[in-house]
Formats: structure tokens, C-alpha cells, sequence
């Protein structure tokens, strides 16, 4: 009796055999799948590139092989990489019969990292580096200098133009390596952001003690740029970058590097009057974002050593009173640096660490270390511990607040805020809640939405500045636990991202003064306890048109006063048009620009609206002003809406500029306006 194969799909073919399997030869699979390679085809892959030959010259210098390392981006997109290194080998490889040059541009896992005494810490392990950067290139062009001579060779495409050629001598060692990037495999409209990659550099030569690094942006002639950086204090100085304008703690910046069990452990930390905590960790030199082990180890370690200080000092008598970890790491600014011979990263973009003895070796080193500095500096550990006994009384005030509001049901994610006008869709994913400023515009939202989907929340005036208040004072502000409410989220211990009622959080303020500083009030409360609901992609921010431009039937609307000046200028082509027209209808002797008057029925001096026949130009001071049908049309139909997403691409900068603009000192943020009051054109106040 024969079996049938109920899981056969109707069309599927007949047979699998050895035809069937395709085989990529080369660097073949890097531009079948560039993804899975460099993360993406955006901005962050098209940067990472890079990287990853940054990444070599970087691991030169750890072995210490290298003190100069220069990035230039160069006209017509290329960019150039070069360094002091000891130059890639050019000698015949004896397995591929190949220049060792071309070996290691145009075979995937050709290396000098896999084994043998070529670098004894590497960040660059994976061995798929510069040859995924010659694979996504349309043009790469690689020349070492070694063994007294200068040697080229040209790629396109992952695949080599000419063999490997001396083309003169020199006493100099090391690698450049310039390319222009394939732009038919990235997203259209990405390109190279000086910001990005100088916040990356300055970090790499924070992390390698006693490297010049060299930036320069010679894309545009007249506006040539370069940086310096050489910092011999490390991740010590980084430390105090970091908390530049910030009120500090311990004045002394706590410092420790040690080796042990062949991994060289680097920390610094400092602590600072604020209520975030920022926590850099990296291994060789590679930015873990996601952490890992010895983020593990540092953060127990760390938790351990303040209790036990603490304990020993009287600050706590019972066990209840602990301090917890986000106790003692509110306010924290810290770098962790390891560095290791086997580094297991997960994924090709290396955002964590899994070797899981690391952990235990960062917690050693620290705990030994940090207890000696507690000791040996008692005012800056007096100073540390007031902070996070500080903190821990606010969390259980803040605990106790919380407590109260839910059980009077206004956390309770039961009892929405009568003020909120939801949608009927229980879909989160296409639901969308929008925070409109003021009761006169929320009733226009709430009349010109689509029901179905789209969900109104009008706020009253401004609400708190989360920047300046602890938790417990945030829970009293009604409009911010009406907005906690119909989030469903949550708050700190108890957020679950999972629980977010709407897959669109956009915020939709007036396009004057006013409605700016809302958004800003807004943006600083979703980034200091809304954070992930930032990084997964959920808060935007609506962009209503500036005027309502008509003329005749014809109506259009300008969402920047450039859209404005568009509008116009083909307004008055129309008009130029018909100006020709009747021209023989007019007195010859008549100037030109007393024809255009004319036909205008305008006098001689007056605004865009005089100039052109029948035009009427509305500035919108306040949603409040439109219409619903208006509103609809312009900012909330899915169809035509302009929206903008709220990223975090880099959280530094951001919170920097939330510290500055939003927090406590004042000096900072009169030198920020004083610094760029000149780049704002139109003030509307």
C-alpha cells in the first residue's frame, strides 16, 4: 500500500536532484545576500563598510604594529582608508597559488586572524571584512606598502582587474584601501553622514590608547574638513567626554585595566546628577551594543560592591534596604573594553559577546579594584553612595506612587481615560493613537479621522519636563498618566513593549513655538521612559502644512515655506503663460513689468498674493485653525500624510541634546543658542 505525501504543495516540481543546488563561487554569496554580511542595505551597511576595513588598521594597532590611521571621504563617494601598518603580504599564498594580496580581496574567510602568530587580538575574526567591502564596491583599489616596495592591484565587483604589480619602492609600510561602494546594491537615497562616522572614529581612538586618527571630508572643495583625535587617558578621557556639561558626582573618575586569564579587562565610570544611565561596552574594539558577558559581569559586580560598602559603612542595616541594580546604575556613565584572543560574537555585525568565562573575569577585576577605590577615596564614595541611596528612596516612592494610581484605575489598563476617543480596531499593529495638542484640535481630529484605525488623545498645555523630575513626582502630572494609561505599556519594572495598544504612536502639535516645545516635552518623556518603544519603530511625528494656498478651484498646500516658494513660482508660470497671450491687447508703450501689474490688477508694490491674479495664501497658526475634513486631508489620510519616524541612531548625541536643551543647567543650553541662534531664519514667535 503506498503512502501519500499529504504535505505535497499542488505545483511543486517533480523531482530534487544535484542540478537543483546552486553553488556561489567567490564572493558570489556576499552579493546575492549583501544582509547577511554587513546587516543591511541602508545607511547603517553602507557605513559599515567602513568599518570593517577600519576594523584592520584598528587590530594593527593593538598588536601594536600601527599609530596612524587616516579616513578620507573623497569626491565622486570614494572613500579612502589608509594606516602604518606592517601591509598586507603580497607573496604567492602557497594553498590558492595567488598573490596573498588577492587571497585575502576576494575569498571570503581568508585571513590572517584564523591562526599562527599574525595578531594575537583581533576584532575582525569572522575573516569576511575588506572582502565584503570589495564584493559590494563597484571599484576598489588596494596598495601595500612592504618589504620596500609599493604594490597595487584594482577590483570591481569582488573580482580582481589585473594581477598584483610593483609599481615603485618606499621605506613606509602599510595598507590603503580606497573604494566607491556598488550603489545598485544599497537602498536608493543612502549616503556617507560625516557625523556617523566621526562619532565612530573619535570612539576608536578613545578605545586605542596612543593612535592618530585622521578624519577628513574632501567631498566638497570649499568646505573641506579634517579632525584630529589622540587621546593617551583612553577610555578614562572618553569617560569624561561623555559627561561634559553634566553635574558630577565623583570628581575622580574611577579607572581600572588589568589582564587576567589572558583577557585585558579596561573600565572607567563616573557618576552624574541625572536619572538615565549610559553603559558602553566593547570587545577589541567592537561596539557590543546588545552587551554580553562582560556586561553581565560588570553590572553584578558592580551591584555586589556598592552593597557590600554600603553595609560595611552603616548606610544599610537591613537586608530588605538593598540596593538594586538599576540603583546603582541611574546617573552611571561607564565604558567596558575587553580584549580577547577568541571573541564569540553573535551575528556578522557583532552586537554581543557570548564567551561566557569573560564574565567572571570582568566581575573579579572590578570587584578587587572598585572596593580599593571606594576605600581609598571616601568623600567621592560618600558622593556615590548618597546618589544611589537617593535614587533607591525615589523607586520606592515612586513604587508607592504608582500603587495609588493603579488602584484608583488609572494605570490599571482597564479603565481607558474617558478624554480618549479610541479606535474600534483591536489590530494593534495598524491602530494609531494620536497626541494632539489642545481640546479645539482634538476636536477636529477626533471628527476628521478614519475611526476605524485612528485613535485621539488631546492634551491640555504642556505637560511635565520628565528632564528636571523624578519618577514620583511624573505619576502626579494628570496629562502623563492619561498618556501612560492609554499606552497599556506600563511603567519601569512592569513595561512590556508586548502591551502597547497602538502600533503608531505619532504626535501632532501646531507648527509654531508652542507646538515645538510640546513636541520637545514629548520626545523627552518617550526617550527617558519610552525608550524601546523609540527604538522599535513606533513614534512619529506628524507634519501639518504651513499654508493653504488657493487660487481659483485649484487648492494646494505647503508643508515648508521651500514647498511655499514651488507652489508659487508655477503659479505665476501659469500666469506668465497667459501674460503672452493677451499682450497684443495692451498698450505697446507699456513696460513689462507694467503689463504683469496689470493683467494682475495689482499695484506696484505688494506680497505674493498681490502679484498673482485671484490668490489667496492662508499660514496656519494652529491645527485648530483647519477644518476636519482639512485636517483629514493634509495630515492624517494615510494616502497623502507626511509624517516623520523618530530613530535613535545615536543615542549619545541624543541624549546630550535632551541633557542640554531640557535639563537643570542653564549654562549649557545659553551656550547651545548662542551657538546656533544664527542658523534659524524664521522665528515665528
Amino acid at each position: 500500500m503506498a503512502l501519500e505525501n499529504k504535505n505535497l504543495k499542488k505545483g511543486a516540481p517533480a523531482s530534487y536532484g544535484a542540478r537543483d543546488i546552486t553553488v556561489l563561487e567567490g564572493l558570489e554569496p556576499v552579493r546575492k545576500r549583501p544582509g547577511m554580511y554587513i546587516g543591511s542595505t541602508g545607511v547603517d551597511g553602507l557605513h559599515h563598510l567602513i568599518w570593517e576595513v577600519v576594523d584592520n588598521s584598528i587590530d594593527e594597532a593593538l598588536g601594536g604594529f600601527c599609530n596612524r590611521i587616516e579616513v578620507t571621504l573623497e569626491p565622486k563617494n570614494i572613500v579612502t582608508i589608509k594606516d602604518n601598518g606592517r601591509g598586507i603580504p603580497v607573496e604567492k599564498h602557497h594553498q590558492t597559488k595567488k598573490s596573498a594580496l588577492e587571497t585575502v580581496m576576494t575569498m571570503l574567510h581568508a585571513g590572517g586572524k584564523f591562526g599562527g602568530a599574525g595578531y594575537k587580538v583581533s576584532g575582525g575574526l569572522h575573516g569576511v571584512g575588506v572582502s565584503v567591502v570589495n564584493a559590494l564596491s563597484i571599484w576598489l583599489k588596494a596598495e601595500v606598502r612592504r618589504d620596500g616596495g609599493v604594490y597595487v592591484q584594482e577590483y570591481s565587483q569582488g573580482k580582481s582587474r589585473k594581477p598584483v604589480r610593483k609599481t615603485g619602492s618606499s621605506k613606509e609600510t602599510g595598507t590603503t584601501i580606497s573604494f566607491e561602494p556598488d550603489w545598485t546594491v544599497f537602498d536608493r537615497g543612502v549616503s556617507f553622514s560625516w557625523n556617523t562616522i566621526l562619532k565612530h572614529l573619535r570612539q576608536q581612538a578613545y578605545l586605542t590608547k596612543g593612535v592618530r586618527v585622521i578624519f577628513k571630508d574632501e567631498r566638497r572643495r570649499e568646505k573641506q574638513k579634517n579632525y584630529h583625535f589622540y587621546f593617551e587617558g583612553g577610555i578614562k578621557s572618553y569617560v569624561y567626554f561623555l559627561n561634559q556639561g553634566k553635574e558630577i558626582k565623583n570628581e575622580k573618575i574611577f579607572y581600572v585595566e588589568k589582564e587576567a586569564e589572558e583577557v585585558n579587562v579596561e573600565i572607567a565610570l563616573q557618576y552624574f546628577d541625572g536619572y538615565k544611565e549610559h553603559i558602553f561596552t566593547f570587545a577589541n574594539n567592537i561596539h557590543t551594543v546588545e552587551g554580553g558577558a562582560h556586561l553581565t559581569g560588570f553590572r553584578s559586580s558592580l551591584t555586589r560592591v556598592l552593597n557590600d560598602y554600603a553595609r560595611k559603612k552603616n548606610y544599610l542595616k537591613d537586608k530588605e534596604d538593598n540596593l538594586t541594580g538599576d540603583d546603582v546604575r541611574e546617573g552611571l556613565t561607564a565604558v567596558v573594553s575587553v580584549k580577547l584572543k577568541n571573541p564569540q560574537f553573535e551575528g556578522q555585525t557583532k552586537s554581543k559577546l557570548g564567551n561566557t568565562e569573560v564574565r567572571g573575569i570582568v566581575d573579579s577585576v572590578l570587584s578587587e579594584a572598585l572596593a580599593e577605590y571606594l576605600e581609598g577615596n571616601p568623600k567621592d564614595a560618600e558622593l556615590i553612595l548618597g546618589k544611589c541611596l537617593l535614587t533607591a528612596q525615589a523607586r520606592r516612592a515612586a513604587r508607592a506612587a504608582r500603587d495609588t494610581v493603579i488602584r484608583k484605575g488609572a494605570l490599571d489598563g482597564f479603565s481607558l481615560p474617558g478624554k480618549l476617543a479610541d479606535c474600534s480596531s483591536h489590530d494593534s499593529k495598524n491602530a494609531e493613537l494620536y497626541l494632539v495638542e489642545g481640546d479645539s484640535a482634538g476636536g477636529s481630529a477626533k471628527q476628521g479621522r478614519d475611526r476605524r484605525f485612528q485613535a485621539i488623545l488631546p492634551l491640555r498645555g504642556k505637560i511635565l519636563n520628565v528632564e528636571k523630575a523624578a519618577i514620583d513626582k511624573m505619576l502626579k502630572n494628570n496629562e502623563i498618566r492619561t498618556l501612560i494609561t492609554a499606552l497599556g505599556t506600563g511603567l519601569g519594572e512592569q513595561f512590556d513593549l508586548t502591551k502597547l495598544r497602538y502600533g503608531r504612536i505619532i504626535i501632532m502639535t501646531d507648527a509654531d513655538v508652542d507646538g515645538a516645545h510640546i513636541c520637545t516635552l514629548l520626545l523627552t518623556l518617550f526617550y527617558r521612559y519610552f525608550e524601546e518603544i523609540i527604538r522599535a519603530g513606533h513614534l512619529y511625528i506628524a507634519q501639518p502644512p504651513l499654508y493653504r494656498i488657493q487660487k481659483g478651484a485649484r487648492t494646494e498646500y505647503a508643508y515648508t515655506d521651500q514647498d511655499k516658494a514651488e507652489i508659487l513660482t508655477n503659479l505665476r508660470g501659469s500666469q506668465n503663460n497667459a501674460a503672452k497671450n493677451k499682450k497684443n491687447d495692451l498698450d505697446a508703450k507699456m513696460t513689462g513689468r507694467e503689463i504683469a501689474v496689470k493683467l494682475a490688477g495689482a499695484s506696484e508694490a505688494g506680497s505674493d498674493a498681490d502679484k498673482i491674479e485671484g490668490l489667496r495664501i492662508q499660514r496656519y497658526k494652529g491645527l485648530g485653525e483647519m477644518n476636519p475634513d482639512q485636517l483629514w486631508g493634509t495630515t492624517m489620510n494615510p494616502e497623502n500624510r507626511v509624517m516623520w519616524q523618530v530613530e535613535l541612531s545615536d543615542a549619545e548625541a541624543a541624549d546630550n541634546a535632551f541633557e542640554t536643551l531640557m535639563g537643570p543647567e542653564v549654562a549649557p543650553r545659553k551656550k547651545f543658542i548662542q551657538t546656533h541662534a544664527k542658523a534659524v531664519k524664521n522665528l515665528d514667535v
